[in-house]
């Protein structure tokens, strides 16, 4: 079963999407509030996936994108932002970002990144 780690500041965005996944079979998901939890986090349970606000305090998510892509060439990250700004879509990629999803977004976004990513759970 793949590992999820849902990094976002708003525990209600964190909820959409742990509710979409859950729903969905993704059952081994976990939770950070920020960047520099994410990196942290991301060194205990070395998850599969990480969908990732940019937008966070502390340690935003492009930061923190680099610092995992830092510890693992190959670390599944999807960036999560309402700032659509095409600079930052292309700094997520070029930094190392699986996709960009831009909020709102409709669950069934969200499930087609994660299953073209660590497959169906």
């Amino acid at each position: 079963m793949a590992k999820i780690l849902l990094v976002d500041d708003a525990a209600f965005m964190r909820k959409v999407v742990r509710d979409t996944l859950s729903k969905n079979g993704y059952n081994d998901l976990y939770e950070a509030v920020d960047g520099a939890d994410a990196v942290e986090k991301y060194s205990e349970i070395s998850p599969d996936l990480v969908i990732m606000d940019i937008t966070m305090p502390n340690m935003d998510g492009l930061e923190a994108l680099k610092a995992i892509r830092a510890k693992n060439g190959s670390a599944n990250v999807v960036m999560c932002s309402a700032m659509g700004q095409e600079a930052m879509v292309i700094e997520a990629i070029q930094s190392g970002a699986k996709d960009f999803i831009v909020k709102p977004f409709k669950p069934e976004r969200i499930l087609k990144t994660v299953t073209s990513i660590v497959g169906n759970p």
